[in-house]
C-alpha cells in the first residue's frame, strides 16, 4: 500500500512515471512566471513535472512555492512559515526539502540555443515522455497594444512573436493530450510582416501539430475573480473535443474590493515591513472561501513604497474625487503647479483609485512595478498606493504565497513585476477544473 511519503515523492519528481496508475494527471508549465496559472493546477489536483522560467526572481518564487507544497504535504509546514517570519534562511528552507523540488524549476529561455538542453533536464525528471497537459504564455510585449505603440515597427520585428513555434515544440516532444496557452488581448490583432494574424498562424500550427483548436477572450470578473481582467485563452485537445468554455462556469462575485483588503493593517506611504504582519480583523468570507486566507499563517509582504509630497497631494485629491463623486481626476484638471509631465496628450488618466466599492478592480498590471499612480488605495486615510499583499490578493494568490527577488530579499520591483504579469490563480484554477473533467 502507498504511504502518504509515497504520495509526496511522487508529486514533487521522485516517482513521476508511475502517473498513470495514480490517476493524477502531470503537467509541464512554460514561460511560467511566477506561477499563477501553476498554482491553479495544483489546486484542481494536478502534479507539475517542471516549470521553466528566464527570470531569476521568478524561478525563486517558484522553488519557494514548491518548498511549500512540500513542506505542507510532508507535515512541515512550521519550517515554512519560520521562512515567512524570517527565522530561517532562504537557504535553510531550500535544504529542508527533497532536491527534486528544486530541480523541477529550470531557469533557463526558451530558445533555439537551450532547447535540447531544457528537454533533457525535463526528460531526467519525467523517467518517461508522457505528459498530460502542457500550460502556459509566452512574453506579452510582442503582441501587447503598448508594447506596439511604442516601437517604431510596431513591434513586427520583435522575435518574442514568434514563441509560440518553441511551445509547438513542446507539444511535438510530449504529446500531451491537452495544452492552456494564455496572452493578452493585443494577440487577436497582432500581425506578422506579411499581415497575417499571429493568433491565426499559432492556431494552424497547433492543428498541425493534432489538436482541436479554440480561443476565447476571458474576463476574470465573469468568474469570481475581483479584478477585470482580460485574457486570450488557448485550448488544444487530442482528437475532436470541441466546446471547451462551456464547461467553466461562470461565477457571481458577492464581495466588494474593501472587503478583500479590510483585515490588512492600515499603512500610510513608505510603511509596512516584508516579515509578518497581524491582522486587524477577521478575514473576509471570500477570503476564506477561496483559500486565499489561511489560519495560522503569517502575512507578509505589505509594505506600501515611498511617494514624494506631490504625489500624496494628486492621491488625495483623486480619492477625494472619487470617493465623492465616483469620477475619475483628469491630469489636465489637476491645478498647474501639480501638472509636471511633459506629455499631457497621452495618458490622462495616468492616476487611478482602485474602486473599493465595486466588485471587482480594475487590471493589475506588472506597471505597478514602476510607480504607484494607477493603484491609488481607497482609503483616503491612508493616502498611498497598493503593497505586494494587496495586489497579490486581487490576482487571487493566496497570503502565503512569497514573490522573491533575484537576491536573498525582496523588493517592490520584483514583486510587482512579477504579480502584474501573472494569471489570478483562481481563474487558472476554474480553467483546470475544464481540463481535468475533460481528462
Amino acid at each position: 500500500m502507498r504511504t502518504k511519503k509515497d504520495h509526496i515523492d511522487y508529486v514533487y519528481g521522485n516517482t513521476i512515471a508511475e502517473n498513470v496508475s495514480m490517476r493524477n494527471p502531470v503537467f509541464i508549465d512554460l514561460f511560467a512566471g511566477a506561477g499563477g496559472l501553476s498554482e491553479g493546477f495544483i489546486r484542481a489536483g494536478f502534479t507539475p513535472v517542471a516549470h521553466v522560467e528566464s527570470e531569476l526572481a521568478a524561478c525563486n518564487t517558484l522553488k519557494t512555492r514548491m518548498a511549500y507544497h512540500w513542506l505542507s504535504k510532508n507535515g512541515k509546514i512550521k519550517i515554512y512559515h519560520d521562512y515567512l517570519n524570517q527565522k530561517i534562511s532562504r537557504n535553510e528552507l531550500y535544504s529542508s526539502v527533497a532536491d527534486s523540488v528544486l530541480t523541477s524549476v529550470i531557469n533557463m529561455e526558451i530558445n533555439k540555443q537551450n532547447l535540447s538542453l531544457i528537454f533533457h533536464k525535463i526528460d531526467s525528471l519525467l523517467k518517461q515522455k508522457h505528459i498530460d497537459v502542457i500550460i502556459g504564455g509566452p512574453p506579452c510585449q510582442a503582441y501587447s497594444l503598448v508594447g506596439r505603440s511604442k516601437d517604431k515597427n510596431r513591434m513586427l520585428l520583435d522575435d518574442r512573436n514568434y514563441l509560440y513555434k518553441f511551445y509547438a515544440q513542446f507539444l511535438d516532444r510530449y504529446q500531451p493530450k491537452m495544452f492552456v496557452f494564455e496572452n493578452v488581448t493585443g494577440l487577436l490583432s497582432a500581425k506578422a510582416p506579411d499581415g497575417s494574424k499571429h493568433l491565426d498562424n499559432m492556431c494552424s500550427l497547433f492543428e498541425q501539430k493534432g489538436y482541436t483548436v479554440e480561443h476565447k477572450t476571458i474576463v476574470a470578473s465573469d468568474y469570481g475573480i475581483p479584478q477585470h481582467r482580460k485574457r486570450v485563452i488557448i485550448i488544444g485537445s487530442k482528437g475532436d473535443k470541441q466546446n471547451f468554455f462551456d464547461r467553466i462556469s461562470k461565477k457571481e462575485q458577492q464581495y466588494l474590493v474593501k472587503d478583500i483588503l479590510a483585515d490588512l493593517p492600515p499603512l500610510n506611504a513608505n510603511e509596512g515591513k516584508w516579515e509578518s504582519c497581524k491582522t486587524i480583523c477577521k478575514p473576509s468570507k471570500y477570503l476564506v472561501d477561496k483559500d486565499i486566507a489561511e489560519s495560522g499563517c503569517p502575512i507578509t509582504q505589505h509594505v506600501s513604497r515611498y511617494n514624494s509630497s506631490q504625489d500624496l497631494e494628486i492621491y488625495r485629491i483623486a480619492v477625494d474625487i472619487w470617493n465623492k463623486n465616483n469620477v475619475r481626476l483628469e491630469y489636465d484638471n489637476l491645478p498647474e503647479r501639480l501638472k509636471t509631465h511633459k506629455n499631457r496628450d497621452k495618458f490622462k488618466d495616468r492616476f487611478k483609485v482602485v474602486d473599493g466599492n465595486a466588485q471587482h478592480s480594475h487590471t493589475v498590471l506588472a506597471h505597478l512595478a514602476k510607480d504607484g499612480h494607477y493603484y491609488i488605495h481607497p482609503d483616503i486615510k491612508q493616502n498611498r498606493s497598493l503593497t505586494p499583499r494587496e495586489a497579490a490578493r486581487l490576482q487571487t494568490f493566496p497570503d502565503n504565497y512569497y514573490f522573491e527577488s533575484k537576491n536573498d530579499k525582496p523588493t517592490l520591483v520584483s514583486s510587482f513585476r512579477q504579480i502584474g504579469n501573472a494569471v489570478p490563480v483562481m481563474l487558472a484554477y476554474e480553467i483546470a477544473k475544464a481540463v481535468k473533467e475533460d481528462l
